[in-house]
């Protein structure tokens, strides 16, 4: 039995949708499909023109038993179609990719229908490039992947070798075999945490001075959202609760929208002992303290002199009060730093009883509160593994692989009740 027949799980097929562009690779894309069907996985197919006239559709047809999806609109009385594929797809996967598709993803450019789809799937992509050797060294091409891989798109670099045109270099599609494997890890990471039921904090809170002041901090919410919508797509069960932020509900998750650092506790609460919770990330920006009394008016500037004096109270720390109950459950804290990282998140993974925290140095303006990237230091009882500066999408996925790693062995690290 192959790597890719043993990877494939019971139930419900999978579905990888593959698009075809126009390069002469595109009979390799015959292989591909095959190798995706006998690993269990059942395979759509959507074209551009000018890939149907390398390889016709009906070949996808025979192959695929299904329909090839080629124009934007093939039938006035079924679904829109390239949001129906968007949707169907739990790995959408472009091979050959031409310099030509690859410089209109990069730039939102939506002229076709595997294009259109490209825009409106949330499933992982992946891009296997095959072209002239100039064409892939491109300034322009090189900047467009660069853009792609920021994005979370994953980028599977074409060999060296002779090519059709019969230069040699880099542009021949990356083996079939290895683009089925990258698929496949794709598609066990979209179903892993299916059953599972998966508590996240994000956001920042805030603590009233008066009804018009408030002490809080720039988080934006943006991590935990990006984890809470990473971990619905792959099946889990999501409970968000989220202090203030300016970004929508994440598909498929139940969010609770809290103010306080009180509220925020007492909402995180309720979610983890009313129901068991397989594992609890705790992203939010909580504060620390607030003020021991809360003002029922404005207080004018001047009534208080010179100088205003606040009595600061500590508010019940989350993380460590809901650990301390864990039980089995996976429990990922984060800790915001300017100093001292790692020390620091060392230090927190004991005195918390995490099972894994977080670390991130948020005293660089690129890499710390409302940026759209970040480098974490994932630290647990293991030791330390460091990620490069990444996208907040690519991170989440990265986090719940851990996560869900951590369930499947059945979280050793964890304490009876």
């Amino acid at each position: 039995m192959s790597e890719l027949e043993s990877a494939a799980g019971e139930g419900s097929e999978p579905t990888a949708l593959v698009g075809v562009t126009g390069c002469i690779a595109a009979y390799k894309t015959c292989e591909l499909v095959r190798l995706l069907q006998k690993a269990g996985v059942r395979v759509k197919v959507v074209m551009t023109p000018m890939g149907a006239e390398f390889v016709t559709p009906a070949t996808f047809r025979a192959l695929t038993r299904t329909e090839v999806a080629l124009a934007p609109i093939d039938d006035a009385t079924a679904p829109i179609h390239h949001i129906s594929l968007a949707q169907e797809a739990d790995v959408f996967i472009i091979a050959p990719a031409t310099a030509n598709t690859i410089n209109k993803l990069a730039n939102g450019v939506a002229d076709n229908l595997l294009t259109t789809t490209a825009l409106a799937t949330e499933a992982p992509m992946l891009i296997a490039p095959a072209m002239n050797v100039h064409m892939w060294r491109d300034e322009t091409t090189q900047a467009s992947l660069a853009r792609l891989r920021s994005r979370g798109v994953i980028i599977l670099e074409p060999e060296a070798g002779y090519l059709a045109c019969g230069e040699l270099g880099e542009g021949r599609l990356a083996a079939v075999e290895e683009i089925a494997r990258w698929a496949q890890a794709e598609l066990e990471r979209a179903r892993d945490l299916g059953g599972r039921r998966v508590l996240i904090t994000a956001g920042p809170t805030r603590e009233y001075i008066d009804p018009v002041r408030f002490l809080s901090n720039p988080s934006s919410g943006a991590t935990g959202y990006a984890i809470a919508e990473e971990a619905a797509r792959r099946g889990a069960e999501v409970v968000l609760v989220s202090g203030p932020t300016t970004l929508s509900d994440p598909f498929g998750c139940t969010v609770v929208r809290v103010t306080s650092a009180r509220e925020m506790f007492e909402a995180a609460e309720r979610a983890f002992d009313e129901k068991p919770c397989d594992a609890a990330v705790f992203t939010a920006a909580v504060a620390d303290y607030q003020p021991a009394e809360q003002q029922q008016h404005k207080l004018k500037k001047g009534e208080q002199g010179s100088e205003l004096s606040l009595r600061l109270v500590a508010t019940t720390d989350i993380l460590k009060t809901l650990a301390a109950r864990k039980g089995s459950t996976v429990v990922v804290g984060f800790a915001a730093e300017t100093r001292d990282v790692i020390a620091a998140a060392e230090r927190k993974l004991r005195e918390k009883n995490a099972d894994l925290i977080v670390a991130n140095d948020v005293s660089s303006p690129e890499l710390g509160f409302a940026s759209a990237h970040n480098h974490w230091h994932f630290v647990s009882a293991a030791g330390v593994e460091s990620t490069d500066v990444l996208p907040k999408r690519t991170l989440a996925r990265l986090l719940l692989d851990a996560v869900a790693s951590r369930l499947a062995q059945g979280n050793q690290g964890g304490e009876a009740k």
